[in-house]
């Protein structure tokens, strides 16, 4: 075991305390209020240069945000919670965001890692065939459960920026740690892409654990991943009496009934996969009452993003078709996007290669065909490499005791110290002379 091996394994203890911390107070997107404060305790007290809050998440750009009471009855359970309070207002309202920075002041490029903080609005099983509830670290907060490992993905940035301060002397240029809200619903990546909070970025690398990848095999370059369009359609009618004076309706049930059947039947795409789907129908008010509003809350799917833009677009005609047949009003608000994903193949060999040198790692290849997803780190790819540089997404196997979004979802911590060294090498033997 080498020293910087030696070094993460004594964080071991640090790590799994901070990730089981993390894991009891879960926290949904947009309210990881208490999760941002304690990342900013950390990091301070390692020395970073924090960016905060409104300084990296644009307001107008969050997608998918909670209504004030729910900010604010969060904002304070989290302070109750021992929230620390040096640290919690820059986050009120919803804008859990934190970029850390450690500028050498050498010259060089700037490296970026990013990890999310988010949980998901799920309760967590409460039995003693579920470690996190024998062992006394299950969510404490009903209807908030890490379910999808990011917990594990905020401990890793931690344990990177500790790893990688300790060792500032072999580094040279910038490096920035991204923590970032809301990505469940792929909602929270575009705010701190429009704050500016990837500019500058020459290297970028997001990661996840799990996804069904074997432990002992880290993917350098993801790319299955599907652009996406999340949205809420409120349709808008006339109440009536359904018996006295029908006429006298417009029915929104029946205009958000029509749009879900003919959603489901726009045409694939001749150029690569498709998918929509209407996960939610909500409407009428009473039995003998003409229903005056309905919900629709949809997605659409493309393999790139011209096809994600074809389903959305005849996802449009399709609402506002039957919005006019039923006399009724649509209004699509957006609530979720991502693009879909193509790493830059010098970067996923540069990754590959510093993967391959850790004991952990057993098979350390370019991808793996899985079940297409969607991830707003994609947005973020994106804008690295629209300003010439070069970026990537990773995924580092491991044992689950369940899939992921299940109720009984954990998985094995030492997949955190393998996460950790792997992205520390990437730094510390960056060819900063002459980059990749």
């Amino acid at each position: 075991m080498d020293l910087l091996a030696q070094h993460i394994q004594t964080l071991t203890p640090k790590l799994t305390a901070w990730r089981r911390d993390f894991h009891h107070f879960a926290e949904s997107g947009w309210v990881e209020f208490r999760t941002a404060a304690k990342v900013a305790e950390i990091l301070d007290h390692l020395g970073y240069e924090l960016a905060m809050g409104r300084d990296v998440v644009d307001a107008e750009s969050r997608m998918g945000l909670p209504d004030e009471a729910t900010l604010a009855k969060e904002f304070s359970r989290a302070r109750a919670q021992g929230a620390p309070e040096k640290w919690l207002a820059p986050f009120e309202g919803g804008f859990t965001g934190i970029v850390a920075t450690l500028n050498t002041g050498r010259p060089g490029p700037t490296l970026a890692f990013r990890v999310d903080m988010d949980a998901l609005d799920l309760s967590e099983a409460l039995d003693d065939s579920h470690r996190p509830f024998r062992e006394g670290f299950a969510s404490c907060n009903p209807g908030m459960m890490h379910a999808c490992g990011h917990d594990g993905h905020t401990t890793i940035g931690l344990g990177l920026a500790h790893v990688l301060k300790q060792n500032e002397a072999q580094l040279n240029g910038t490096i920035k740690i991204i923590f970032q809200p809301a990505e469940e619903g792929t909602r929270g990546a575009r705010a701190m892409v429009a704050a500016g909070a990837l500019d500058g970025v020459d290297y970028f690398t997001a990661i996840h654990i799990g996804t069904g990848v074997p432990a002992g095999t880290a993917i350098c370059g993801s790319d299955n991943f599907m652009a996406t369009t999340k949205f809420d359609v409120q349709f808008t009618g006339v109440a009536a009496h359904a018996g006295g004076k029908p006429e006298e309706g417009r029915n929104a049930l029946l205009a958000a009934a029509q749009a879900a059947l003919a959603l489901h039947s726009i045409a694939p795409h001749s150029e690569g996969a498709s998918r929509v789907n209407v996960g939610v129908m909500q409407a009428g008010s009473g039995r003998n009452v003409v229903p005056a509003n309905a919900l629709l809350k949809v997605e659409t799917r493309g393999e790139s993003e011209a096809i994600n833009q074809y389903v959305f677009d005849r996802a449009q005609s399709v609402i506002s078709g039957a919005a006019a047949l039923y006399g009724v009003t649509a209004e699509m608000r957006l609530m979720g996007a991502a693009t879909s994903s193509a790493p830059t193949p010098a970067w996923v060999d540069y990754l590959r290669e510093q993967a391959s040198r850790v004991p952990g790692v057993m098979h350390a290849i370019d991808k793996v065909k899985a079940p297409a997803g969607s991830e707003d780190a994609t947005l973020m790819m994106a804008r690295v490499q629209q300003n010439g540089g070069m970026a990537s997404y990773m995924v580092f196997g491991t044992e689950l005791s369940a899939g992921h979004h299940n109720e009984k979802f954990d998985f094995d911590e030492q997949v955190m110290n393998v996460a950790i060294e792997t992205l520390a090498r990437t730094a510390l033997n960056f060819p900063w002379t002459r980059g990749v």
